[in-house]
């Protein structure tokens, strides 16, 4: 099972959303045929076999085998991964205007935040494991201090890409992102 499918299709938004196919695709997290999804679920057979062929037409579900039972072949299903993600783009931007100073910024990050999902959540979970990391952390700057923050942080990175920069080696994507806390509140 993959940690993560991101959802680009509209198609796949569709098939998710809708409470009792939440409900059959949870249940899913073990793998189970319709039958006994249907006994758990307090439901006829045949309306889980509908919600299920809907979410693996959309690529959530997967038929991880096949077994008899009374001549007829049943089919096992699971789900497809543990979390799914839903693109921004799904929606994509409602407004195209053009922004300055601060608000470009923050429009930058929400950018950067989207990539940063899409980038882990189609990482190969066959592949051999490379390091990453995480890493949060509250700082605490005064009015007076925020540009020579900024300015730090920036050299700090500038000297890291510089040292780092070459062709050779495992590439990793860097990201970092800095925003007020608490709305800009103190």
């Amino acid at each position: 099972m993959k940690e993560v499918v991101y959802l680009e299709r509209i198609e796949q938004a569709e098939a998710l959303l809708k409470p009792h196919r939440l409900t059959v695709l949870k249940e899913l997290a073990t793998p189970s045929t319709c039958t006994e999804l249907a006994a758990r679920l307090d439901q006829s057979p045949q309306r889980i076999y509908y919600h299920v062929k809907r979410l693996q037409a959309a690529g959530l579900v997967r038929l991880v085998s096949e077994r008899k039972v009374r001549g007829l072949t049943e089919g096992v299903y699971q789900a497809e991964a543990r979390k799914y993600w839903l693109s921004p783009a799904l929606v994509g931007t409602l407004e195209d205007s053009a922004r300055h100073g601060d608000d470009q910024n923050l429009a930058r990050l929400l950018d950067l935040s989207e990539q940063v999902q899409r980038d882990i959540a189609t990482l190969d979970a066959e592949a051999a494991r490379l390091p990453s990391i995480g890493i949060s952390g509250d700082i605490r700057v005064l009015p007076e201090q925020r540009e020579g923050f900024l300015a730090a942080l920036e050299a700090s990175l500038k000297e890291l890409f510089t040292r780092y920069g070459g062709q050779d080696g495992d590439a990793f994507k860097v990201a970092i992102a800095c925003y007020p806390m608490n709305g800009g509140r103190s």
